[in-house]
């Protein structure tokens, strides 16, 4: 939160991790123990992200098709995604969007989330190709999902999960409308 929060006031670029571990009142030893670097910061969460959902996919019913599975995995990750993550979520991407060094980190994640997908559909008998592309729907499903939750009205009560599966569905006709 302390490095969102000093992103937000000065930029990316000009925040320091000796900024950023005052303001967390913590030593910078401290904050390097924890993270290589403060790029870090923005994607810490990604090895969760992605076991949630592998684990999500890997425990879709016997019989689903690769995108009820990946549904399975969204609603697993979803169920972790709470009032902060939806503050967050704005002033990340604006981070984001401000820095390049970001956006190629942003890449990577994006990359490791559809590897993760993936993997766990191909565990499950998925074909490669067919894996991949349910795979890359999902992220982009999360992505869109996870977009449209963040910068809803906050007084609306909701969860994550109705906002990624639609993506999901949204992505789903027009995947079919290609022919």
């Amino acid at each position: 939160m302390a490095a969102v929060d000093l992103f937000t006031e000065q930029g990316y670029d000009a925040t320091t991790v000796a900024q950023i571990a005052e303001r967390a009142g913590v030593t910078r030893s401290t904050f390097f123990r924890h993270f290589p670097d403060k790029r870090e910061l923005l994607v810490a969460g990604q090895e969760t992200l992605s076991l949630l959902l592998a684990e999500g996919i890997a425990e879709a019913p016997d019989g689903v098709t690769p995108l009820e599975a990946v549904a399975a995995g969204l609603v697993r990750v979803s169920g972790a995604m709470g009032p902060l993550n939806r503050d967050l979520g704005p002033r990340i991407k604006a981070a984001v969007a401000a820095s390049t060094e970001l956006q190629e980190r942003d890449a990577l994640k994006t990359v490791s989330l559809a590897a993760a997908m993936t993997d766990a559909l191909a565990a499950r008998g998925v074909p490669g190709p067919t894996a991949a592309l349910a795979g890359e729907m999902g992220v982009l499903a999360f992505k869109r999902g996870y977009a449209q939750w963040s910068e809803v009205d906050k007084s609306a009560e909701g969860t994550l999960a109705p906002h990624t599966l639609a993506a999901l569905e949204e992505l789903r006709a027009a995947s079919a409308s290609l022919g």
